[in-house]
Formats: structure tokens, sequence, C-alpha cells
């Protein structure tokens, strides 16, 4: 993609290279026009994986390598500090100031400089130096509670509810924020993006559900988690279906297409003594045909109704082609950038830098 192409044109974020989340909110930066600097390490860290062209978190981004134990390596970094927007970091809280790079290093040179800090636990709290992945934060903040099939341990989709959802999308909207108010004021500002306190903030939904009576505390006794109208289901060739039909009349349309509207076991379906016995019945029934049969059935009704695929899968899927919502760049499938605009859209996908190869060109523009 090129540089002053999408809604962030103009935007510049140097990104102080890491991993997981903070990495996934410079690509989304990048994604939409934002001009992002990587500062890789001159030295690739051994604890770290290098993907190389396969590194999708980087495309979109120009790359330098500096040191960042040598303090010609720092001042190189703080001079392109002095003219950047938004600087984002995800080391353990601490590292950035011992290496010289802080908040008050960094907003000296650049007041109205936007520092957005990513972390697991955040930047204080008991918790706040322990190492961490994505299963720990969700799990402490209550994301996890309600994933997973009822009487079995919870189980969440990789990387996605923490550390994209509640870590990377939350730093993202944060740098936003408070750029738009660096640009009224001038004042620049720490944005403390945690994973464990975007990941609560995903919940509001439930907790909502849960102070008006609709959702209960234990897991497997509500609509969204454990009724037989609410869940996924095995078909005859192994592969899996979604069903969402929450809605009594999307509910009456599932029975009706399933030639079950006149069974009297599935009349009461708020009676959750029958619930496993109703469950095991549907388990039975998509048993009988393959997940094509019931896509052909079931599939643009309003029954509320998907397979589950896989990304190659969904890639080829005829809606998700229609919307191009995957491609592939040199051999990599991709995921296209969201969301869209009508008056700024994006032109392509970036291409993943060569480590520390702009060196010269990103001098040339921030710094002439």
């Amino acid at each position: 993609m090129s540089r002053g192409i999408g809604p962030l044109a103009g935007i510049r974020v140097l990104e102080i290279a890491g991993l997981g989340p903070a990495p996934f909110c410079g690509m989304l930066l990048a994604d939409l026009g934002a001009d992002v600097v990587l500062v890789d390490r001159l030295v690739p860290n051994g604890e770290n994986i290098d993907l190389g062209a396969a590194a999708i978190t980087n495309r979109g981004k120009r790359s330098i390598a500096v040191d960042l134990k040598d303090p010609a390596g720092i001042a190189t970094v703080l001079n392109l500090v002095g003219a950047c927007d938004i600087l984002i970091e995800g080391m353990r809280p601490g590292v950035m100031e011992r290496l010289g790079l802080g908040p008050d290093e960094c907003m000296s040179r650049n007041p109205a400089l936007v520092y957005g800090r990513m972390t697991g636990w955040g930047q204080h709290g008991p918790l706040s130096q322990a190492a961490g992945h994505d299963l720990n934060y969700i799990g402490l903040s209550g994301a996890l509670w309600y994933s997973g099939v009822p009487g079995q341990p919870p189980l969440a989709p990789p990387s996605l509810v923490g550390d994209i959802g509640g870590g990377a999308l939350y730093l993202a909207v944060g740098v936003l924020a408070a750029t738009m108010h660096a640009r009224s004021s001038g004042e620049g500002q720490v944005v403390d993006a945690a994973i464990v306190d975007g990941s609560a903030h995903l919940t509001s939904l439930l907790l909502s559900l849960m102070a008006g009576g609709a959702m209960e505390i234990e897991r497997g006794r509500s609509g969204l988690d454990g009724a037989f109208w609410y869940s996924t289901y095995r078909c005859a060739d192994d592969g899996y279906i979604t069903l969402g039909a929450v809605e009594p009349k999307f509910y009456r349309l599932l029975l009706e297409k399933l030639d079950l509207l006149g069974d009297p076991e599935f009349a009461d379906r708020e009676d959750l003594g029958r619930w496993p016995v109703l469950r095991a019945r549907l388990e039975a029934l998509f048993a009988t045909r393959s997940r094509a049969e019931w896509c052909t059935l079931l599939e643009g009704t309003d029954v509320c109704f998907a397979p589950v695929l896989s990304p190659v899968e969904a890639a080829h899927h005829p809606h998700m082609e229609a919307r191009q919502v995957y491609c592939e760049v040199d051999g990599v499938l991709q995921a296209a950038p969201a969301p869209r605009f009508s008056g700024t859209p994006a032109t392509g996908i970036g291409t993943v830098p060569d480590r520390g190869g702009d060196l010269a060109s990103v001098m040339a523009d921030w710094l002439a």
C-alpha cells in the first residue's frame, strides 16, 4: 500500500518491534494509511520468531534496524520521535525507561506525542511485572468464563479475544483518540492499553444481560451459553455448523426447516432441564447429513446459520469472495484491511519490509 492513501494518511507512527498485539495495532494503522516505521532490532532477538516475508503484521510498514543498547541507536529513535505523531511499544513495564526511551524522554522531544503502551496486565498493579499470554489475561479478566462447552474447561480461539480484541484494537482506538486530542490541544499523553482492561470491557454486553437477568453466572444455563439453539454441531462428514436461532421467530423457522415444528418436545425451549435431551436429538439429526447438505438447506435463511470454515475454506466461500475479504500476497493468505471507507479507501495490501531496509527513506522523509 502506498503511504498517504487512506483515512490515516499523514499520520506518522513509530513502532518499537515486539510480539503480538502491538505489531497488529501497527498493521491496522498502516492498513488505514498511516506511515508506520518499525524499529527492528539490529540483531534479531533469539526468543522472537522471525517469520520473514510471512510476517503479515508487518505489512505496509517500513523498517529500520537499530541497536537499542547503543547510545547512537537510542539517539536515532529519539530523532524520529521528534517527527512522529504516535509511538507504540509492547515491552514489559519499565523496559522502555531503562532504554532511555520512556515517556518522559520521548515527550520532552515531542510534547504532542501520543505514547501508546501495550501490555497484558497493565503498567501498574500486583501482576504488572509477571509474564503472561492471551489465555492468562482473559482468564483473569472474566472474558474466558463463558467460552467452551459447559462441563468442560473453558477454551477460546488463540489470541483473538485477548491479544487482538482486548489488546491491539483498544490500543488503536486509544492512540487515535489521543491523537485527535493532541491535534486540537498540542498536548500529548500516555495511553495505557492493558489486555486485562480491554478484554474485561469486551464483556459489557454480557454484563448487561447478567444485570437484566438474561444471563446466569453458572455456565451452560443461558441462551448464549449452553442453549441447544445457539451452538455448534458435528455433521456426517465431520464438518461443523453453527446455529444462532435466538429470537423466537428464528427458532420457529429452524424447527420448520428441520421438520420439527409439530414436535411437542421442542415446543418449550426455556425448560433448562430438557436442554440436554433436545441437544442430543439435534446432534443425532445433524449427524445424518454432510456440512454441505446442511448449507444447502439452511444457509442464507433467517435460521441464523453458518458453516464452521477454516481460513482457507473461508477465503473461497462465495460471500467472502464477493466482498474480497481474503487474498494471497506472495503466496501468503491474508485478510484485507478492515473496516472499509467510502471516501478514503485503502488500496491494496502493503508488502512486508526487509529488516532494516528503509533507513535511508525514513530519514529523508521524516527528518528532511
